[in-house]
């Protein structure tokens, strides 16, 4: 029988923290039709998420706070079974709905996923091999599977740099954000063995490595922008984004004060203003580059 415990571990509301990949890849889609946005949203954000933050906290076995869920409760054997229920309705619904190239993505993407926390592999266990894949398949990877679901597109159509580049920016800012989501849990990590990159750096030095990072995806966001938009557009990108940027200061402030500072709740708030603030700008370049409000006039 599936337990509560077993739908809460799926976590998900946390799938919001992920929307600005999704939303990125909608503003730049060429192609899009209302059940390529409705299907390609509902199955990665109700059904893929989920699916690999269920298998992660089973073998996790976390007792102390994660992402989504300050007190987890214990897991049992229902959630492993719950989580490859979602993997298989993900991959089930992208056959019947958009194509098999967004299915094999999919696929590929829960296989990872479960590398990360798998004892078999574990990749959690490597700080920079950790990093570099959790970066490079919650932003680029996903940004192309969402473009490919958008536009009900093949593989072969998205090598060309209006996409790549993009993607790559977005694994950018994943690469500059992920050490901060595991600041908070640096007792539990170092009690399972697992060296995270944010537990190697530290709680101050993953501060640092997050503003350099961070700021450096940003850069590369604003040439972006200029290049294939406008100056306006990067202007805007960076005046959505100062609220992130305020609440980070200070927070790192409140930090270097002291360390108590660097806990879940902090941690969730600015996940919380990021992906607001991301979405947000997301979604306005998708109604001015696409001009959909006009098309409706």
């Amino acid at each position: 029988m599936l337990s509560k415990s077993s739908w809460l571990h799926l976590r998900i509301p946390f799938s919001y923290f992920l929307m600005p990949v999704y939303f990125f890849a909608l503003a730049v889609s060429p192609n899009i039709s209302e059940r390529g946005i409705l299907w390609t949203f509902i199955i990665v954000h109700l059904f893929l998420y989920p699916a690999s933050n269920g298998y992660n906290s089973y073998f996790d076995k976390d007792e102390k706070s994660i992402g989504g869920l300050k007190n987890p409760p214990p897991v049992n054997k229902s959630l492993f079974y719950l989580a490859w229920l979602f993997d298989v309705l993900a991959i089930a619904l992208a056959l019947w709905k958009i194509n098999i190239t967004f299915a094999v993505m999919l696929f590929v993407y829960g296989m990872v996923s479960k590398a990360y926390s798998h004892p078999l592999v574990r990749l959690k266990k490597y700080p920079y091999i950790s990093w570099f894949i959790a970066g490079l398949f919650q932003g680029a990877f996903t940004f192309v599977m969402c473009y490919i679901g958008i536009n009900k597109y093949d593989i072969s159509l998205v090598f060309k740099p209006t996409v790549l580049i993009p993607a790559i920016l977005t694994s950018a800012m994943l690469w500059g954000n992920y050490p901060m989501t595991q600041i908070y849990q640096h007792e539990e990590d170092a009690k399972r063995g697992d060296i995270t990159l944010s537990l190697k750096l530290g709680i101050r030095g993953t501060f640092w490595f997050v503003l350099f990072a961070f700021g450096a995806a940003i850069i590369g966001f604003f040439f972006y922008f200029i290049n294939y938009y406008n100056i306006d557009f990067a202007i805007a990108m960076q005046f959505a984004l100062a609220p992130v940027v305020v609440y980070f200061l200070v927070w790192f402030y409140l930090v270097r004060k002291d360390e108590k500072y660097a806990n879940y709740s902090y941690t969730m708030w600015l996940n919380f203003i990021s992906a607001t603030c991301l979405t947000i700008f997301f979604i306005y370049l998708f109604i001015k580059s696409t001009n959909i409000i006009e098309a409706f006039q």
